[in-house]
């Protein structure tokens, strides 16, 4: 019976979420408040339902669904939802919050039609609260990254615009240059601290739980290059070497490497075992 509630409540956030994308983006063309703020509550509606989700998830199954990939994509999804509700009240950027929903979007979409096994899910003999933190930081820092890249995507659009005197109404609801570096600043300065950690973690808990842990395993230096390039080009762009559009582009190259970390790197690990 649960099941099939939670198989339904799946289905209308996906409605919801759809919706409250087509709302959002009329609402940019033509500036209808009334369009944006059914949007804004649909996708609160949204971030309810994903999180009654949850808790019927954690009732049926005694846990907190991140020790699977294709729970943690949900979880991935969930933490989008919510930092497009908080940019929405705080900051009130308009492009931004569009543009992260439709990242979460994307993401619920692959969770609804991403295969689930029981060989996903770690051994309960494994689970320990060393695991659960490791595995909360990455997708919290994946959620920074997220951000970062979408700010970065703005950046050009907005550098591109005012370069070639485009400017109209259709961009005047866009950050200025200065904020959307910023928000990029930040977004970093929270995720790299968090993966870092996440891996510190990540490997204590492999060598003091599992045998035969070699640290050369595809994931375990994925993660450590994306964090470590992630440091290096915010130290260079606070040295002022790294600035603008380059800045810029290169979150978006890094966000992808993150991607491809997250879903390849954990197939191809010899030992990971959140696959």
């Amino acid at each position: 019976m649960t099941d099939l509630v939670m198989a339904r409540l799946y289905e209308l956030i996906i409605v919801l979420y759809a919706l409250s994308i087509v709302l959002y983006f009329i609402d940019y063309l033509y500036k209808n408040v009334k369009c944006r703020r059914v949007a804004f509550w649909f996708v609160s509606i949204v971030w309810v339902l994903q999180t009654i989700y949850l808790v019927l998830f954690v009732i049926e199954t005694k846990r907190f669904p991140i020790l699977s990939l294709y729970e943690g994509v949900f979880i991935y999804a969930w933490l989008l939802t919510m930092l497009s509700i908080v940019l929405h009240c705080i900051v009130r950027v308009d492009l931004p919050v569009f543009f992260i929903n439709v990242l979460s979007f994307v993401f619920m979409s692959i969770h609804l039609i991403a295969p689930q096994s029981a060989q996903q899910i770690v051994g309960e003999a494994l689970i320990s609260e060393m695991l659960l933190i490791h595995i909360s930081f990455a997708i919290v820092s994946y959620a920074a990254f997220s951000v970062a890249f979408i700010f970065a995507i703005l950046y050009l659009i907005l550098y591109r615009i005012l370069k070639q005197k485009k400017w109209n109404n259709l961009w005047s609801r866009l950050p200025n240059l200065q904020q959307t570096m910023s928000w990029i600043n930040y977004s970093t300065i929270i995720g790299v601290p968090l993966l870092l950690i996440s891996l510190i973690l990540g490997l204590e808990w492999a060598f003091l739980t599992l045998e035969g842990i070699s640290i050369f395993d595809v994931k375990i230096i994925g993660s450590f290059v994306v964090s470590v390039v992630y440091l290096i080009i915010f130290v260079l762009h606070r040295k002022g070497t790294l600035i603008g559009t380059m800045y810029a582009r290169v979150h978006i190259y890094l966000f992808l490497l993150v991607v491809v970390n997250f879903f390849l790197g954990s197939k191809l690990s010899n030992f990971h075992l959140w696959v």
